[in-house]
C-alpha cells in the first residue's frame, strides 16, 4: 500500500478536560496510536497537525518514531486539515488518509478497506450503521422518531485522492466549514464509498470514553517471578513484606534487607522484561544504604503503570524457620495492597519452612520468593 496521512491533533479538548491529545491511553499518548497504526500500515508520510507552540508535547509524544512531521493548525477543523494537506510532499494522485487523532484504535482493516475503495470512488470513509433507536428532543422531552434506515456514524480516517480534497476544500463555499472531506467532496460533485467502520474506532469526547478506549485495548498476560535470601545478623526487628516486626535478630544487606518486597519487586520487573532490582537500584550506590524497600517496590509499581499496564495480582512466599509469619501476614497484605493500589483480595503472603534443612532451617537466613501477574497492553 502506498499512501500519505494527515493526523489531525489541533483541537483544545475542551470537552474532555483539556489536551486530549497529549494524555496517555494505554502507555501512550492518544496521538501516538494512530502516528504508529498508519506508518506501520504503510504510510509513507505522516503530517500531524498540532496547535501554535505544541512542538514540545508532540516530540514527546512521539519520541523514537521516524517517517513524521508536524505542521501547524487552524481556527477550525477544515483549516487545519487544509495545513496538513499542504505539507504534504506527494503527488496529487496520490492517496491520502485523512484521521483525527482523537480516534486512537485504528485498525489495518480499517486502512485497508478505505484504500481498496478508492479504486471507483473520490473517496471512502468507515461508517457503522445506526443500531439504537433515533428519537428527536424537544426542550428535553422525548420527540418523533427518526428512522435510521440508511443512516452510518461516520468515522475516520477518510481517504481520497490528494487532487481530489484539495481542490474540494478550495472549491467549498458553504455559510460554515465542512464537518469533513467527505461533506467537501460531496458538494464538489464528488461520490464518496461507505465502508465497514470498527467500534473501537471510537472517538475520545468525554473524559469518561477514556475509560471505555482503556477497555477496549487488547491486552497480554505477563508472569514474573522472584527470589531474594539474606542473612541474620545481630538486631532487634525485621522488615517483611514492608512491616516490622519485633525479633531477635535482623536481616542484613545494603538497604532494610526486605526479603519479601526485594523478592517481589524482581517479580514485577521480571513480568515486564526489564531486568533486576540490582539494575534499578545497585547495592554499590551509596544512596540505597538503608532504604526502605518500599520504594523499590514503587518504582517496579510506576513502570508498570508507564507501559499502560495493571497489577492483576502477586503472590509471596516467605521460607524461614522464624519469625512466626502468620501473627502479621494481614497486615503484610494490607501494606502490599496499599503500595501497588491493589484489591487486598489481589495480594496473598504466606509462609513456610524447610524443616530444618538448608541455611534457613539451620537459622542462617531468609529466603522469599514471589509471583507477580500483570497485563499489558499490546501494540497494534
Amino acid at each position: 500500500m502506498r499512501f500519505s496521512s494527515v493526523i489531525v491533533a489541533a483541537g483544545s479538548g475542551r470537552r474532555a478536560g483539556g489536551a486530549k491529545q497529549w494524555r496517555a491511553l494505554g502507555g501512550r499518548a492518544v496521538v501516538r496510536w494512530s502516528v504508529e497504526a498508519l506508518l506501520k500500515a504503510g504510510a509513507e508520510e505522516a503530517v500531524v497537525v498540532i496547535p501554535a507552540g505544541a512542538e514540545g508535547e508532540l516530540g514527546q509524544a512521539l519520541a523514537g518514531l521516524t517517517g513524521w512531521r508536524a505542521v501547524t493548525g487552524g481556527a477550525t477543523r477544515a483549516d487545519s486539515v487544509r495545513a496538513g494537506l499542504a505539507a504534504l510532499t506527494c503527488a496529487a494522485d496520490q492517496q491520502v488518509l485523512v484521521h483525527d487523532a482523537a480516534r486512537p484504535l485504528l485498525s489495518r482493516g480499517v486502512i485497508e478497506r478505505l484504500l481498496a475503495a478508492l479504486e471507483t470512488a473520490d473517496g471512502a470513509l468507515p461508517g457503522l450503521e445506526a443500531a439504537d433507536s433515533l428519537r428527536r428532543v424537544d426542550q428535553g422531552m422525548v420527540g418523533d422518531s427518526v428512522p435510521r434506515d440508511g443512516l452510518v456514524r461516520a468515522q475516520t480516517p477518510q481517504a481520497f485522492r490528494r487532487g481530489t480534497v484539495e481542490a474540494a476544500h478550495a472549491a467549498w463555499t458553504g455559510a460554515e466549514p465542512p464537518t469533513d472531506e467527505a461533506e467537501a467532496v460531496r458538494a464538489a460533485g464528488g461520490r464518496v464509498a461507505v465502508v465497514a467502520g470498527d467500534p473501537r474506532l471510537m472517538k475520545l469526547t468525554y473524559p469518561e470514553d477514556f475509560a471505555m478506549a482503556e477497555a477496549l485495548i487488547p491486552r497480554r498476560t505477563h508472569v514474573g517471578m522472584g527470589f531474594d535470601a539474606h542473612r541474620w545478623g545481630p538486631g532487634g526487628a525485621v522488615w517483611l513484606c514492608g512491616v516490622e516486626i519485633p525479633h531477635d535478630q535482623t536481616l542484613i544487606g545494603h538497604s532494610d534487607a526486605d526479603a519479601g518486597l526485594h523478592a517481589l519487586t524482581d517479580a514485577i520487573l521480571g513480568a515486564l522484561g526489564e531486568g533486576d532490582i540490582g539494575d534499578h537500584f545497585p547495592p554499590t550506590d551509596p544512596q540505597w544504604k538503608g532504604a526502605s524497600s518500599d520504594r523499590f517496590l514503587s518504582h517496579a509499581a510506576g513502570l508498570v503503570a508507564a507501559r499502560g499496564g495493571v497489577i492483576v495480582h502477586v503472590d509471596v512466599t516467605l521460607i524461614c524457620e522464624r519469625p512466626k509469619v502468620k501473627p502479621h501476614r494481614q497486615a503484610m497484605r494490607e501494606r502490599i495492597a496499599a503500595l501497588l493500589d491493589m484489591p487486598l483480595q489481589s495480594v496473598s503472603v504466606k509462609a513456610t519452612t524447610t524443616e530444618a534443612m538448608g541455611f534457613t532451617g539451620r537459622g542462617e537466613g531468609l529466603a522469599a520468593q514471589a509471583a507477580a501477574t500483570v497485563e499489558l497492553p499490546v501494540k497494534p
